[in-house]
């Protein structure tokens, strides 16, 4: 065996009325009650295995990233900076009034 080699096992089987042969791991994972529902009844309305449900949604969840063009926070707010009144005009550039900050 060489060090920090990985072990996969084939999933062989059907899917979606076709045959697969690709490599996958297993993992398992905890599910709160409600969303296990919620999978079980989209899996059996979608005549799809729940491994399959899981795999796609993991996939779009980590695959949805803001496009680079997207506006910041800050841009999408730099009109209110400076907005509110009784605030010291240098609150962010000011050293002294980050003493304490995040203890």
């Amino acid at each position: 065996m060489i060090a920090g080699e990985a072990f996969e096992h084939v999933a062989a089987g059907w899917q979606n009325r076709a045959y697969y042969n690709i490599d996958m791991q297993t993992i398992s994972l905890k599910l709160p009650d409600h969303l296990l529902v919620q999978l079980n009844s989209e899996a059996r309305a979608r005549r799809v295995t729940k491994s399959l449900l899981v795999r796609e949604c993991l996939q779009k969840a980590l695959n949805e990233r803001p496009p680079a063009d997207s506006p910041s926070c800050y841009e999408l707010a730099r009109d209110l900076a400076g907005t509110i009144k009784g605030l010291p005009e240098d609150l962010a550039e000011n050293p002294e009034y980050m003493e304490g900050f995040g203890q």
